[in-house]
């Protein structure tokens, strides 16, 4: 597999809008609540979807086809659409981009372990060699660098609640690598990739909107504080990383193969260091650099036991 520009592009532009979403979600909760972040970001993101995904709505026997798929799709907004987004903003209160993105960049492992336990995929040596290295690094983040004071750390709770969210992705990423019968070969609806996310958001829309009026009312969070800046940011964070990002990695992942996405996918906090440097002013530390390098080898590790460029369906 030859690695070129047009390619790069694609496999690089995703982790790009990902930091993008964590440094923005930043300067956008001083204005709305996260959880309410995450609502409208994906009320937009669905209405822009719905020209392109119509077809899974459009007709009665299409709406019956989600209906009778209701339990898997439900979990499946539930997790991808109503909290895992929600959860990072949450985390970036008491976080920063740079952290949160270093503990995602962690995914691959606990979709690995995962897999061994709920799944029965078993690990190779150079997996668990890898997961070894990436979570010798999340641990530096979560230690602020000294490995030697985990014993004492007290973990802020915006990186509990990223390992939160990257634990439940990983459940999400096995529910879409094995999907129930109904959601299998044939007896899955001929959804294009718009049309399979508008069949999420019906129901992770819902969840997203639900959770902030119950969280509301838990945690006031205040006023909305409406502005053009804030408006900007729900609009970018509803295309980039929700749409433009979604369907350039979809369609990276199935030329490049999922080990070198994997790679690729270690930018984003490259790249939210450097956005917090000159977005927020907030420069990384030497420690973030070490705990990028181990993440990034751990990854790299893991994918050699995997074959070359092992393709996506």
């Amino acid at each position: 597999m030859q690695l070129t520009p047009r390619l790069v592009v694609m496999l690089a532009t995703p982790p790009l809008m990902w930091a993008c979403n964590a440094v923005v979600g930043r300067l956008a909760i001083e204005s709305i609540g996260p959880l309410w972040l995450n609502a409208l970001r994906w009320i937009v993101a669905f209405a822009l979807l719905l020209p392109l995904g119509w077809a899974a709505l459009g007709t009665a026997e299409a709406r019956a086809q989600i209906w009778e798929r209701w339990k898997v799709l439900s979990i499946l907004g539930l997790i991808g659409v109503g909290a895992y987004n929600a959860l990072q903003y949450m985390a970036l209160r008491t976080s920063t981009p740079l952290n949160v993105t270093l503990i995602a960049s962690s995914s691959p492992v606990w979709t690995m372990l995962i897999g061994a336990l709920a799944y029965g995929v078993i690990p190779t040596r150079l997996q668990l060699a890898g997961a070894v290295l990436s979570l010798s690094g999340v641990a530096l983040v979560l230690s602020r660098g000294d490995l030697t004071a985990l014993a004492d750390v007290r973990l802020v709770q915006g990186d509990l609640l990223m390992l939160l969210a990257i634990l439940g992705w990983s459940f999400y990423s096995w529910m879409l690598a094995r999907p129930p019968a109904s959601m299998r070969g044939e007896a899955r609806p001929a959804w294009n990739w718009a049309e399979f996310l508008v069949a999420q958001c019906v129901f992770g829309v819902a969840w997203a909107v639900g959770a902030a009026g119950l969280g509301e009312l838990i945690v006031p969070s205040g006023a909305i504080q409406w502005s053009w800046q804030l408006g900007a940011a729900i609009l970018f964070v509803a295309v980039g990383p929700s749409i433009i990002a979604y369907r350039l990695w979809g369609l990276a992942v199935g030329e490049a193969g999922p080990a070198m996405a994997a790679i690729f996918y270690n930018l984003t906090p490259l790249f939210a260091a450097i956005l917090s440097a000159a977005v927020m002013g907030e420069a990384p530390q030497t420690f973030h650099a070490v705990a990028f390098g181990l993440i990034v080898a751990g990854i790299f590790v893991s994918s050699r036991s995997q074959g070359p460029s092992a393709r996506s369906k």
